[in-house]
């Protein structure tokens, strides 16, 4: 050691100190006061500022903690660390002892986000995913123990450094909360108020087993997969109307469609059909010209039951369809009752199907036959 710093030493130790922390930043959590080899004079002052708490560690182990204030470091006034030194008369100075500042001011508009999807079971809509982000407010409640089980022998301890372990734990608490809550999947959304206090509960006492207290838990927002959402409003619209209604109502539009697709082969077979039917009108009114009165009762007949020429001949043969529904294989079910079914949201263009003659399952969208069930101007073709 130089002569210069054997003075430098000297008069370092011939003044009083003054133990202080003078934060100039907004993130810092726990800062270590620097001392030339941890030495601090017998009387020294210690001045402790609101938004603060003073730690005093004697080799690893807890000692004393102070609140604001301004103390004379003295055997009175430092009980556990004199006890710790064996201090029986006072002691002589200097003594060595850590001391950190801890910041017990509020953390305000902290982040918090899940990073991979939430998995939960819906009784309607089976596997579903959600993400969920928000906010929350933290100070320091144990000084001390927040020092021994978080800070340790880090000189500056940041909010930054804090956050990463606080969010690990605010995303596992949120999941199992959200998965013991067993809610209906939209509820979750319009519940945040709700689901974010019963989470501050939740999480509230693990927060305390470092020192923590967590003081504001906000949800943000809890979204979904965009065509769940499509999937639950319809839903939702289903629940308030008539489902026979609907069916019908939907089944009519998409008869409407095939009509007036004049290069159709269903356009086809319906004007076939009017053209039928306006034969037989025509026919039954010249009958008389031809017949006479004897003709009179055949036409009156021909009246008496216009609706059985405009009815169709039945189908030759009723074509039978599976379809996949939460993995397993329903059906045989006819044409119309699959379409009832596409009308209801029980099955969709992505289900997939199986009929006699195809060489494998194939989705709604890519039967042919089937494609009329998307609003789609092209029917199916009439069996021949």
């Amino acid at each position: 050691m130089s002569i210069f710093d054997k003075i430098k030493e000297k008069l370092s130790h011939e003044f009083i100190d003054i133990v202080e922390w003078l934060d100039y930043t907004d993130d810092t959590i726990a800062h270590r006061f620097e001392r030339y080899q941890n030495e601090i004079k017998n009387g020294a002052k210690l001045i402790v500022r609101e938004g603060q708490m003073a730690v005093f560690i004697n080799e690893g182990q807890l000692a004393d903690v102070f609140k604001p204030g301004t103390y004379d470091l003295t055997t009175q006034n430092l009980p556990i660390l004199s006890t710790l030194k064996g201090w029986k008369y006072g002691f002589n100075s200097p003594f060595k002892a850590e001391v950190y500042f801890v910041n017990t001011t509020l953390f305000t508009d902290e982040k918090w986000g899940t990073k991979n999807p939430i998995t939960l079971s819906d009784d309607r809509f089976g596997l579903v995913e959600i993400r969920a982000f928000g906010t929350y407010a933290f100070k320091i409640a144990d000084a001390g123990k927040f020092i021994i089980d978080i800070v340790g022998t880090d000189n500056n301890f940041t909010n930054f450094e804090i956050n990463e372990h606080l969010k690990s734990l605010i995303a596992t608490r949120f999941t199992d909360t959200v998965g013991e809550a067993n809610l209906p999947i939209e509820l979750y959304a319009a519940n945040t108020t709700e689901l974010s206090e019963t989470c501050q509960e939740v999480m509230k006492t693990e927060f305390l087993s470092v020192g923590i207290s967590l003081e504001k838990f906000y949800i943000e927002n809890v979204s979904m997969p965009e065509e769940l959402k499509k999937e639950i409003f319809e839903y939702s619209r289903l629940d308030k109307i008539d489902l026979d209604k609907l069916t019908k109502f939907k089944t009519a539009k998409a008869i409407e469609a095939a009509a007036n697709n004049d290069g159709g082969t269903a356009g086809a077979g319906m004007g076939m059909g009017m053209g039928f039917v306006m034969a037989q009108q025509m026919g039954g009114m010249m009958s008389p010209q031809m017949g006479g009165q004897q003709q009179m009762p055949q036409q009156q007949q021909q009246y008496q039951q216009p609706q059985a020429a405009a009815v169709p001949p039945p189908m030759p043969q009723a074509v039978s369809y599976f379809y996949a529904l939460n993995g397993a294989q329903a059906g045989p079910v006819s044409f119309d009752q699959l379409r009832s079914l596409f009308a209801s949201r029980t099955i969709n263009k992505d289900t997939l199907v199986w009929k006699a003659g195809m060489d494998g399952w194939k989705a709604v969208s890519q039967v042919e036959e089937l494609k009329v069930f998307l609003g789609g101007n092209t029917p199916p073709p009439l069996p021949m």
